[in-house]
C-alpha cells in the first residue's frame, strides 16, 4: 500500500479518525488489557484503529478486521525507582512493520529531555525507514516525558509538536495543553504543518472531563484522538467509545455524547 492508502485505514472520509492504544503493556503495569484479542473483537464497531506492540499485533492478526494497525517502535519508559531514566528507545521499525502488515509505526520524541539526543536521533532513522517504505510516522511526542502535566504548558506542547512535524512525522499524537482552550490549541494545530491527533493519558475517572477536552481539541483543529485508558480502563468501554466517535466524526457535544455513556 502506498502512503496515503496506509493512513486511510485510520483517517476516515471526514479526515478524522478515533485511535484506541493498547501498547501499554510495555510500559506500564496496568489492568484492563488482559485479552487484547476481544478487546479489540469488542471494540472494532467503534475505533478506527489501534496502536500496538508486536505481540499483540502477531497475537490478534485476524481480529482487527479493516482497521488501522499501528506498530509501537520503541518502549516508552516513565521513571521507576533509580532505574536510568531512558525516556524511550526504539526497538523496531520499518520491516517488522511490514511483517505484521502495519499501516503505520509510532515512536515517542520527548523535548526537553535528558536523553533528547538519542530519543530524537532513533526518531528521525525511524523516519528515514519510513521514507524509504511508505508506511507513515505518527510521532507521539511530549515535553520531557510521561507524567509531567505542569509541563504541558502552550508554549511547551506547541514546541514539541512543531519538533516532530519537523522531523518529517506524519501525523502528530500529542497532549492537549493543561488548562489550555481551544483557540490556545488552534495556533497549536495552525503551526504544525501534519496532522494533530490527541492523546487522553491516564484514566481521568471523569466521564464529562473526558468529553471537554475532546470537544476543545476538535473545536482546536484536531484531527483526531489516541485514548487508551480511558477507554479500556473505563467500566463501560464500548460505551466511552462510542461518546469519544460521536465527537470525533460526528461533532456531538459534550451533553449529547454524554447521554451514550
Amino acid at each position: 500500500m502506498d502512503r496515503e492508502s496506509n493512513l486511510s485505514r485510520f483517517f476516515q472520509s471526514d479526515g478524522r479518525t478515533v485511535i484506541l492504544p493498547i501498547d501499554h503493556g510495555t510500559a506500564v503495569p496496568v489492568k484492563g488489557l488482559e485479552d487484547p484479542r476481544g478487546l479489540i473483537e469488542t471494540l472494532n464497531p467503534v475505533v478506527d484503529g489501534y496502536v500496538v506492540n508486536l505481540g499483540v499485533a502477531l497475537a490478534a492478526a485476524d481480529a482487527f478486521e479493516d482497521k488501522g494497525i499501528c506498530l509501537r517502535t520503541d518502549c516508552y519508559k516513565p521513571v521507576y525507582g533509580d532505574n536510568m531514566d531512558e525516556g524511550s528507545y526504539r526497538i523496531y521499525g520499518a520491516d517488522e512493520a511490514l511483517t505484521v502488515g502495519a499501516h503505520a509505526m509510532m515512536n515517542m520524541v520527548y523535548t526537553h529531555h535528558s536523553n533528547e539526543v538519542a530519543i530524537t536521533r532513533e526518531a528521525a532513522e525511524l523516519i528515514g525507514e519510513s521514507l524509504e517504505t511508505d508506511v507513515p510516522v505518527i510521532m507521539e511526542t511530549l515535553p520531557f516525558g510521561i507524567g509531567y502535566p505542569h509541563e504541558y504548558t502552550v508554549e511547551n506542547i506547541g514546541f514539541a509538536a512543531r519538533f516532530a512535524a519537523e522531523l518529517g512525522a506524519d501525523v502528530v499524537k500529542t497532549a492537549f495543553p493543561t488548562g489550555g482552550s481551544a483557540e490556545e490549541f488552534k495556533d497549536i494545530v495552525d503551526a504544525s504543518i501534519v496532522p494533530v491527533i490527541v492523546l487522553g493519558g491516564a484514566a481521568m475517572g471523569d466521564d464529562e472531563a473526558l468529553l471537554t477536552m475532546v470537544r476543545k481539541a476538535m473545536d482546536g483543529g484536531a484531527s483526531g484522538i489516541a485514548i487508551g485508558r480511558n477507554v479500556w480502563q473505563h467500566a463501560e468501554p464500548v460505551k466511552i467509545a462510542a461518546a469519544l466517535n460521536a465527537i470525533v466524526h460526528d461533532d456531538a457535544s459534550v451533553a449529547s455524547a454524554l447521554k451514550l455513556v
